[in-house]
């Protein structure tokens, strides 16, 4: 039985197991399977990027303090993010992938990094 390339149907020469005829054609599949199939997906996760680059750039270390100015200077949007921690303490924490914040008084915020 003669195995055809996903992305171009080209014959396949070599391993058994192989599905793509190139490196190309494997990237070009995958690069289509894996893109944002709608602009609103696109756009989400283009402003959870964001918001994840300004929350490591504020937080080098473990855990530091900023305001809400400094954030929404930068472009953070407070309406993204990717999940939501309540501590048993009562406290609040809002996380864009590992990368977290909570409101304090003020109009200041603590910065957070979850452990892996």
């Amino acid at each position: 039985m003669q195995k055809t390339c996903l992305e171009c149907n080209e014959k396949i020469v070599g391993r058994e197991d192989k599905k793509f005829c190139s490196d190309g054609c494997r990237n070009a599949y995958n690069n289509k399977i894996n893109k944002d199939s709608t602009n609103y997906m696109r756009n989400i996760n283009n402003k959870l990027r964001k918001n994840y680059r300004i929350l490591s750039e504020l937080n080098i270390d473990v855990k530091s303090k900023t305001t809400r100015s400094k954030l929404l200077n930068k472009g953070f949007d407070f309406d993204y993010f990717t999940s939501i921690l309540n501590t048993k303490t009562g406290n609040t924490y809002y996380f864009v992938y590992d990368q977290g914040y909570m409101a304090l008084e003020s109009d200041f915020f603590i910065l957070v990094k979850k452990d892996k």
